[in-house]
C-alpha cells in the first residue's frame, strides 16, 4: 500500500532497515556474529529481541555490519507494496557479500517468508533458511541443517505459540520506554489484510509473564512500556486451572500497578471490541496514557462492510462519543486507507466527514493496492483508477495535516508532564519526549534534567507536528 503518516509517533518509519546491537548478556561465545535488519510494525520489532534473544543464547554475538557477520536475518513485512521489491534487493545486496564469503548465512523470518518462501529459496536461490513468525524456536535446528549444507524452513504457525517465556534482548534501546508483546496473530479476517494469513490464529499470552516483564523493565529503570497486540482489545487469557480470567481491561491495570511512574501504552485497538470497562480502567489509572490508536479505515458503512470490519459507521461513532464522555482531552489516532474497491464519491466524502467528526489527532493514511492472497484480491476488483485514488488520498492528507495542527494548537499554554527519551534530533540543545497524548514535545535542555527522567513542559508554540516549550522548574 501506498501511505502516509501524519504526526504518528509509534510507526516504525524511522527504524525501517535498521540493524540492531546488543550488549554481549550470554556468557557463551561460539565466535560467530549474527547480522539482524527489521522492517514493518512495532510487533516486527518486538519480534527481533526474541529472535536475538535465542540466538544470544547459542553463543551469537551481534553486529552492526554485515559484511563481517556469519548468519544475515532480515525480518519481513507484507503489509506494503514496496516492502518486497526492498527486501529482494536487500536480499542481492546480501548475496553478493556471500559470494566473498561462501559460509555466511541468509534467512528470511517474519510476514514475507510463508508466501515468498519457494522464491526465495528455490527459484531465486537467495537464501538459505526461511522462518515463520512462529518458528523462532526452530532456529538451533534450522541453523544446524544449513551448516551440514542444506537449505531449511519453517513456516508452521501455531495456535499455541506465544513466547511467554523468553525474555526478549532490548535491542537499540535507549533504556527508557520498551515494547511488552501481549498477544500473537489475528482472528479478524479484514478483507485487505494479510496478517491472519502470515501471523495466524490469535492467542493470549500469560498474563503473569506480561506482568513479570514490565516488573523486570520497571526494575532496570524503564520508565515506559507499550503493550502490542494486533488486537489488544481481545486479549483474554485463562488460566488452567479456570481460576483466573483476564481480560485487556484488568491486564491494563495490572500493568499500571506495577510503579506508578511507569507509563503504559497500546495499541492496536479494534473498534468492534473496545469497551468501556478499557475507557473506566485508562481514566483511573494517571500512569495509563490518554491516547488510544482506532483505526476507521472507512467512514463509510457499504465500504466497511466489504472491509469485513464488523462494524458500521454509527458503531465508530459510538465509540468516539464514549471516549469523549469517559476520557475528556483523549488523544486518537487512526488508519485510513482510500481507494479500496467499488468505493465511490460519496463514499469517500463519508471518510472526510468522519475525520471531521473526530478531528484526530495522528493518521495513518493508505492509497488501497491489492495484497495476494487476501480476500479482497480473490473477492473484489481493484477498480478504483490511479488518478481517483491520488486525488482522494491528498485530500485526506491535507484534512489530516489541518486535524493535527489544531489539536497541537489547543494544547499552547497547558503546562503537560513529558517523559524525556532524547536530544532533539535537529540540536543537542534541546530536549526530546512524548506527552501524554502521544505527540512529541521539544524543550531546551536543562542540566540537571536527564532522559529518563519526567519533567514538566509549558507549551509556548507548535509546528504542524511538534510542540514546543520550555521546562517549569
Amino acid at each position: 500500500m501506498h501511505n502516509l503518516e501524519i504526526g504518528v509517533k509509534d510507526h516504525d518509519e524511522a527504524r525501517q532497515g535498521e540493524a540492531l546491537l546488543l550488549e554481549a548478556t550470554s556468557e557463551l561465545n561460539n565466535g560467530r556474529k549474527l547480522y539482524i535488519e527489521s522492517y514493518g510494525c512495532a510487533m516486527n520489532f518486538s519480534d527481533s529481541e526474541i529472535v536475538a534473544s535465542i540466538m544470544t543464547d547459542m553463543g551469537f554475538k551481534t553486529t552492526s555490519d554485515y559484511k563481517e557477520a556469519d548468519v544475515i536475518f532480515i525480518n519481513t513485512c507484507s503489509i506494503r507494496e514496496n516492502a518486497e521489491q526492498r527486501v529482494r534487493n536487500r536480499l542481492k545486496e546480501f548475496k553478493a557479500v556471500k559470494s566473498k564469503n561462501p559460509g555466511m548465512m541468509v534467512g528470511v523470518l517474519g510476514c514475507m517468508a510463508e508466501r515468498l518462501k519457494s522464491k526465495f529459496l528455490e527459484e531465486e536461490k537467495l537464501v538459505d533458511v526461511v522462518i515463520g513468525p512462529d518458528a523462532y524456536r526452530d532456529l538451533p535446528n534450522l541453523i544446524d541443517q544449513v551448516d551440514e549444507g542444506n537449505r531449511a524452513v519453517n513456516v508452521l504457525l501455531s495456535r499455541e505459540e506465544t513466547y511467554a517465556d523468553i525474555s526478549p534482548v532490548r535491542l537499540n534501546t535507549n533504556g527508557i520506554t520498551a515494547f511488552i508483546s501481549i498477544m500473537r496473530g489475528c482472528d479478524n479476517m479484514c478483507s485487505f489484510c494479510v496478517v491472519p494469513f502470515t501471523r495466524g490464529r490469535e492467542r493470549s499470552r500469560d498474563a503473569h509473564s506480561i506482568i513479570q516483564e514490565a516488573k523486570d523493565l520497571y526494575a532496570q529503570g524503564y520508565k515506559e512500556v507499550t503493550l502490542l497486540g494486533q488486537n489488544v482489545d481481545s486479549y483474554k487469557w485463562t488460566s488452567e486451572d479456570q481460576l483466573e480470567k483476564v481480560n485487556f481491561a484488568s491486564l491494563l491495570e495490572m500493568v499500571a500497578l506495577v510503579g506508578p511512574d511507569l507509563r503504559v501504552r497500546f495499541s492496536t485497538s479494534h473498534p468492534k471490541d473496545i469497551t468501556d470497562e478499557v475507557l473506566h480502567t485508562m481514566a483511573k489509572y494517571d500512569n495509563i496514557c490518554k491516547y488510544i490508536h482506532l483505526p476507521v479505515q472507512s467512514g463509510n458503512s457499504r465500504v466497511l462492510d466489504i472491509m469485513n470490519r464488523t462494524y458500521d459507521r454509527e458503531w465508530y461513532m459510538e465509540r468516539v462519543v464514549a471516549i469523549r464522555r469517559i476520557l475528556p482531552g483523549c488523544a486518537i489516532s487512526t488508519d485510513v486507507i482510500t481507494g479500496f474497491c467499488t468505493e465511490t464519491e460519496e463514499e469517500h466524502a463519508d471518510t472526510l466527514s468522519m475525520m471531521e467528526f473526530v478531528k484526530y489527532d495522528f493518521a495513518y493514511m493508505f492509497m488501497y493496492s491489492e495484497r495476494p492472497g487476501t480476500l479482497a484480491a480473490k473477492r473484489y476488483t481493484d477498480d478504483v483508477p490511479e488518478d481517483v485514488k491520488n486525488r482522494r488520498f491528498n485530500e485526506i492528507i491535507k484534512l489530516q495535516q489541518k486535524h493535527s495542527h489544531e489539536r497541537l494548537l489547543e494544547q499552547i499554554g497547558e503546562t503537560q508532564t513529558v517523559l524525556i527519551e532524547n536530544f532533539s534530533k535537529k540540536s543537542a540543545l534541546d530536549y526530546s519526549g512524548r506527552n501524554d497524548k502521544n505527540a512529541t514535545v521539544v524543550f531546551p535542555v536543562v542540566e540537571r534534567f536527564k532522559p529518563g527522567q519526567y519533567v514538566e513542559v509549558l507549551i509556548e508554540r507548535c509546528t504542524p507536528a511538534t510542540l514546543i516549550g520550555r521546562i517549569v522548574e
